[in-house]
């Protein structure tokens, strides 16, 4: 997989300027302080580095609503920003492109510019508001082995997307994908993975009960407990409880 180089600073069409303006103009600077905070920037955090300028989610969708038709070049250079909030403009509005694109070759180029720029959607909200639209709605009806690659990488944002990305099966009643990468999964050394699997995993058994506690019965006693936790918030406690004291 081909990813995209380190964040630049290239030279931005006027649109794109336009967008940075207006976030920028949103920016409230007492937003940054609990931004930083919730999202980990601290030394060492899984979010170290990243800058915030304070601009709330409903204030971005609705720049998406009035740059819908920004080129691609345009949101691509977005995305490579070292602003959050930019990153997720450029997401935002790649998911409102591709849900809405009826050409294949446009859906194609999302797609592809989407997984060359893992290492820009380096935040758990930047892939949880664009892997299952645009990964699992792009593989909904192809082959899904990148999924695999993507659970095996070194990058925690890729085995992240990999996982969420199967949210988009999962809502059409199709599980198998979202327990595949699951058991490759099970053992991540990482937190913010315990807590995407099980949160995958809860939503299978909102629907299929049977197939949750079915790999439940299997993985559960070497699940992380954050994992654990997540899957089985939905059960019936004596139920949930036996599981947290490994008795099932």
């Amino acid at each position: 997989m081909k990813k995209a180089g380190s964040r630049g600073s290239a030279v931005a069409s006027p649109e794109v300027s336009a967008m940075r303006a207006r976030l920028r103009a949103l920016a409230s600077q007492a937003q940054v302080a609990i931004l930083q905070r919730f999202f980990k920037t601290g030394p060492g955090e899984y979010g170290e580095g990243d800058v915030f300028i304070g601009v709330k989610v409903p204030q971005i969708r609705a720049l998406v609503r009035e740059h819908k038709a920004v080129e691609l070049a345009g949101v691509a250079a977005l995305l490579a920003s070292e602003v959050h909030e930019e990153r997720m403009l450029a997401l935002l509005l790649l998911v409102h492109r591709f849900e809405r694109c009826k050409d294949e070759a446009v859906r194609k180029e999302i797609y592809e510019l989407y997984l060359a720029s893992t290492a820009h959607i380096d935040n758990w909200d930047l892939v949880d508001s664009s892997a299952a639209q645009i990964v699992g709605g792009f593989l909904a009806d192809r082959d899904r082995a990148i999924l695999r690659e993507l659970a095996r990488s070194e990058l925690l944002w890729d085995r992240r997307i990999a996982m969420i990305a199967t949210f988009f099966f999962i809502r059409r009643g199709e599980f198998a994908d979202a327990l595949r990468i699951a058991a490759i999964l099970v053992g991540d050394d990482h937190d913010l993975i315990h807590k995407a699997v099980g949160w995958m995993l809860r939503e299978v058994g909102q629907r299929d009960l049977e197939a949750e506690e079915a790999f439940l019965k299997r993985h559960y006693k070497k699940m992380p407990r954050t994992m654990l936790r997540y899957a089985i918030e939905k059960l019936p406690e004596p139920r949930r409880q036996a599981y947290l004291k490994g008795t099932i």
